[in-house]
């Protein structure tokens, strides 16, 4: 039974980590986007609330990293100008500032809501095959054991890019973050699967 136990708790382990996931759940195009040009600057910019400043910081330089690894011209927002960069400017005020940067596409990741589940876990799995004796007598001695419960952190997450001449939006994508082990590795994952979604909707050159 000593043995049955390690073997349920590994399966309870797998599972646990199979939940733990971040990735995009829906993306779009417009109709009228050209592909982005390699020596045109693009800023990103995650909009978080402030107590999550390093959560902040993560997001834009691992998007940037990715952007960068593909050869773009990426750059943060949070390192170009601060935590306050634009405070109370005007939209005219930020354009100008953004422009003067050489800035041409600005990329937006905002969390639109971050929340807590929490779900009952009851002192039983319903997994494996076993004989009589060892289904029975796991069964007898787990029915009436009591559970526990868990708590899960879950993002959602919405990034824009737009084209700072025209105003246009050249792209969106929705994504979401399941339980993640730590914001860093989120931050990584979210990059990896924003990126390679615009690359699969054509939005960036081919790497040579």
């Amino acid at each position: 039974m000593k043995k049955l136990g390690l073997i349920m708790a590994g399966f309870a382990i797998i599972a646990m980590a199979a939940c733990s996931s971040t990735k995009v759940t829906s993306s779009w195009r417009s109709n009228d986007a050209q592909q982005l040009q390699k020596d045109n600057k693009i800023m990103v910019m995650a909009l978080v609330p402030q107590k999550d400043r390093t959560l902040r910081s993560q997001m834009e330089n691992y998007t940037v990293s990715e952007l960068r690894k593909k050869g773009y011209n990426a750059v943060s927002a949070l390192q170009t100008y601060g935590p306050q960069e634009f405070g109370k400017m005007t939209e005219k005020q930020v354009v100008k500032q953004l422009q003067g940067s050489d800035v041409n596409q600005v990329m937006t990741i905002v969390m639109l809501d971050k929340g807590r589940e929490r779900n009952f876990v009851p002192n039983y799995s319903p997994y494996g095959y076993y004989g009589f004796w060892p289904y029975y007598s796991m069964w007898s001695s787990r029915m009436y054991a009591p559970g526990y419960y868990t708590y899960n952190t879950k993002y959602q997450w919405e990034g824009n890019l737009y084209d700072l001449k025209s105003g246009q939006m050249l792209y969106s994508v929705q994504s979401q973050s399941f339980d993640p082990p730590t914001t860093e590795r989120m931050a990584v994952l979210y990059a990896q699967q924003v990126v390679k979604d615009m690359a699969k909707h054509q939005l960036l050159a081919f790497s040579r």
